[in-house]
């Protein structure tokens, strides 16, 4: 029962971590420095809670403020490029990240950070994260900022015809991504009691793309289904050990080939959507009393 909590909570953690990825990704930004923001996130909030006795939630979102910071320091230069070179713009400093943790004996150096306070209800803390993720991007998805966060992902040019701020919204979406890899990096911080630099490799970042593509990248829904499924999947294969990541790779491979827009498209969400509101009218008109009607 213990370990599948701790899985469980873990895909909570990676489903913060894919939303993370997902923000910048609305307006055509790809990065792979999630990982670095996360790794930010993880030690500043560490730093708080071990060196300056500070409570778990402020230092949590200390952490996530210090990510959005250098999120947004690194997002100017970020707005002159886009494509393959972003993602080695993103990918460097994810590692020049790593690099300066590994050189700084104050948390730990190479050896990493111990002594971390061990917070016993992270699996209600990273989903509470989730439902306040889920309201602020469907809230999000109906908004002016919303459509224009798709605008400039799906056309630059018009986006800026038609009005949109093009560098504000990029900003905006890049260094928000950067707040909610802090806030995950501090919640797995947390839960872990020891982070190293090592553990924040370019390869988590690689890890939230396959979450987001498996999942669907057309609707904030895609990267929470994704992340979820992938952490899950590969415990439920632990029976056959040697072959289990074989079976996960394949299962990815699988998916693209019949369904490469991703599990969780927006048609399919707005049917459900359409579905559920149907369904909830006949039970409110049910409830009314032949001859009566709302209003009287």
């Amino acid at each position: 029962m213990d370990y599948l909590i701790s899985v469980i909570t873990i895909a909570g953690i990676h489903i913060i971590m894919a939303l993370s990825f997902y923000l910048p990704l609305m307006t055509g930004q790809i990065s792979l420095g999630q990982a670095g923001f996360m790794s930010i996130g993880a030690y500043a909030s560490a730093v708080c809670t071990v060196k300056f006795g500070l409570p778990y939630l402020p230092a949590v979102l200390i952490g996530g403020m210090c990510a959005a910071i250098v999120g947004f320091i690194l997002g100017i230069p970020a707005l002159r490029i886009k494509g393959i070179y972003l993602l080695l713009l993103t990918l460097g400093f994810g590692e020049i990240v790593r690099a300066v943790f590994i050189n700084i004996d104050y948390i730990g150096a190479a050896a990493g950070f111990p002594g971390i306070p061990y917070q016993e209800h992270t699996l209600l803390y990273a989903y509470g994260m989730v439902l306040i993720l889920i309201i602020f991007f469907n809230r999000l998805r109906k908004s002016r900022m919303g459509r224009a966060l798709q605008a400039v992902g799906s056309d630059e040019d018009a986006a800026e015809v038609i009005g949109v701020n093009i560098t504000a919204v990029k900003l905006i979406a890049f260094s928000s991504g950067a707040f909610i890899a802090g806030i995950g990096g501090g919640i797995l911080a947390h839960y872990q009691e020891y982070i190293e630099p090592l553990m924040f490799d370019v390869m988590n970042s690689v890890e939230l793309i396959v979450f987001t593509i498996f999942g669907g990248i057309q609707i904030f829904w895609g990267p929470i289904f994704g992340a979820f499924v992938l952490t899950l999947v590969p415990e439920f294969l632990r029976f056959i050990q040697e072959w289990r990541m074989e079976l996960y790779g394949a299962l990815l491979i699988l998916m693209m080939i019949v369904r490469p827009q991703g599990i969780i498209s927006l048609d399919s969400v707005k049917t459900l959507e359409n579905a559920f509101w149907r369904l909830f009218g006949k039970n409110t008109a049910a409830v009314l009393s032949p001859g009566q009607t709302e209003g009287k």
